[in-house]
C-alpha cells in the first residue's frame, strides 16, 4: 500500500499587487524550513502571501552557507511543485542531489512555492479545510491566483525578474492568466504582467495536453471514473493518506490489473529513482489536492483538450458565456520569453507525443533536453539528475544573465 502512496505522489507530476505578505515569525506546525532546510545546514525563512481569493500560501527562501557569509544573492528563482506534491520535493535527497540545494550552492536566490491545500500552506481567511468551499478549485485557479501571486511577491521584494522552474502540473500558468507545477506555468505566462516579471522558464515533464497518457493505473482510474466515485462519497479533498482513498484506489487494481509495481503503473518506468528511500519519502508525500483538480485533469485526458474546467452546459454559459469551456492558447505565450524543457522517453504521463504537440503550438522554440530512459519522477528525484538534467538547466539560466558577476 505504501507503493500506492508513492505512486499517487508522482501521479501528475498538477495580481498586480500583493494583497498581504509578511515573513512568518514563530514555528508553524508544518515548517519546510525546520523539516528539511535547516537540518542540511542551509538558512531558510518562512514567508506567507494571501491570494486574491483568500488562500494563505507559504513560500520559503533558501540560502547556502556561503551566501549567509557574503549576504549576497544571485538571480531569484521560484521552484513550483506538481500535483500531490509540495515544496519539500525539491529537498528530499542529499544537498548534492536535490535541485533546491544545488541552485542555492550555485548562488541563486532560491524561493520555494507551496500551493493551496498542501500541508505547508496556511488555509483560508474564511473557510476551514473541512468546508467544501475550501476545495472548490482546480489547476487553473492555482495558475490564476497562487503562482501569479508568488511571482508578484518575489518580483516586488527583489525588484528583479525571476527564473521559474516547474514540474508536471506547473505548465498552465504560462497561458491561463490571460483571462498547477507546468500546467500552471503555461497558463500564467500568457498574461503580459506575469510574463514581464519572468526572465526565463525551465519546465520539467511539461504538460499541457494529456490525451496520450498510457500509464495503466491512470487509464484505469479514468475509465472507472474515480473522480465521480469520490464525489459520490461526499468527498471534496483528495488525500491519499486517508484509509478511504487508499482502499478505493486499491480496489481498482484487485482482480483487474497487476499493480504490484504501483510506481510504474502510475508514471511509467523510472530509471534512476532510489527506491530504498521510499519510507523516507512517505514521511513527506503525498500532499492533499482537491477533487475538482483531479476531475479537471481527467477531463483533459478524456477530451484531449487544454481548456478551462467544464461545468456542463448551463453552468458553462453562466461562468464563461459559452456552452463549452474556453481553451487555452499556447500561442499567447510571448515568443520573446526564453524557455527550456526537459522530458523523458519513459514518461507515461508527459507523453512524448503530447510534448511534441505542445512544442508545435508554442510561438517560440524552447531549448530541449530529451532523455530516453528518464521517467516522470526521475526529473526531481533521480540520483543522477544533477549531471543529467540540472547542470543543463543552470547553464540555460546563466546564459540569460551573462552580464551578471554571480
Amino acid at each position: 500500500m505504501k507503493w500506492l502512496l508513492v505512486a499517487v505522489l508522482t501521479a501528475f507530476t498538477i495580481s498586480s499587487a500583493v494583497t498581504q505578505s509578511h515573513i512568518l515569525l514563530g514555528s508553524p506546525v508544518n515548517s519546510l524550513c525546520a523539516d528539511l532546510i535547516h537540518p542540511a545546514g542551509y538558512s531558510c525563512t518562512e514567508h506567507t502571501i494571501q491570494t486574491k481569493d483568500g488562500y494563505i500560501l507559504a513560500l520559503q527562501r533558501v540560502a547556502s552557507p556561503a551566501q549567509n557569509l557574503t549576504l549576497q544573492y544571485g538571480p531569484p528563482v521560484l521552484l513550483q511543485h506538481g500535483l500531490f506534491m509540495a515544496g519539500d520535493v525539491w529537498f528530499l535527497d542529499s544537498p548534492k542531489e536535490s535541485l533546491g540545494f544545488i541552485l542555492a550552492d550555485h548562488g541563486f536566490d532560491v524561493w520555494v512555492g507551496n500551493v493551496r491545500g498542501t500541508r505547508y500552506s496556511y488555509g483560508h481567511v474564511t473557510f476551514s479545510e473541512t468546508d467544501k468551499e475550501f476545495w472548490d478549485w482546480s489547476w487553473q485557479d492555482l495558475a490564476m491566483y497562487d503562482l501569479a501571486e508568488m511571482v508578484q511577491y518575489m518580483y516586488s521584494l527583489a525588484n528583479s525578474k525571476i527564473f521559474l522552474v516547474g514540474h508536471s502540473q506547473v505548465i498552465v500558468l504560462l497561458e491561463l492568466n490571460k483571462g498547477s507545477g507546468t500546467i500552471m506555468s503555461f497558463a500564467a505566462l500568457t498574461q503580459p504582467r506575469v510574463a514581464e516579471m519572468v526572465e526565463a522558464a525551465a519546465l520539467l515533464c511539461p504538460i499541457s495536453y494529456l490525451d496520450h497518457v498510457t500509464a495503466p493505473l491512470v487509464e484505469r482510474m479514468v475509465f472507472m471514473h474515480l473522480d465521480q466515485m469520490v464525489v459520490a462519497l461526499g468527498l471534496h479533498q483528495i488525500n491519499f493518506r486517508s484509509e478511504t482513498l487508499v482502499k478505493l484506489v486499491d480496489s481498482l487494481c484487485e482482480g483487474h490489473m497487476d499493480c504490484t509495481d504501483f510506481l510504474s503503473s502510475i508514471t511509467g518506468k523510472n530509471c534512476c529513482f532510489n527506491d530504498s528511500r521510499i519510507e523516507y519519502y512517505l514521511d513527506y508525500e503525498p500532499h492533499p489536492s482537491s477533487v475538482k483538480n483531479l476531475r479537471h485533469l481527467f477531463q483533459m485526458i478524456r477530451k484531449g483538450s487544454f481548456a478551462q474546467y467544464d461545468y456542463g452546459f448551463l453552468k458553462n454559459i453562466l461562468t464563461y458565456g459559452t456552452s463549452k469551456p474556453p481553451e487555452f492558447k499556447l500561442s499567447l505565450i510571448p515568443a520573446s520569453l526564453p524557455m527550456w524543457m526537459g522530458y523523458g522517453g519513459s514518461d507515461l504521463l508527459a507523453d512524448v507525443k503530447d510534448v511534441e504537440r505542445t512544442l508545435a503550438e508554442l510561438p517560440s522554440r524552447p531549448e530541449l533536453l530529451y532523455l530516453e530512459n528518464y521517467g516522470h519522477i526521475d526529473f526531481v528525484l533521480s540520483t543522477s539528475a544533477k549531471e543529467d538534467v540540472y547542470k543543463h538547466m543552470i547553464q540555460f539560466f546563466r546564459a540569460r544573465k551573462k552580464s551578471s558577476t554571480w
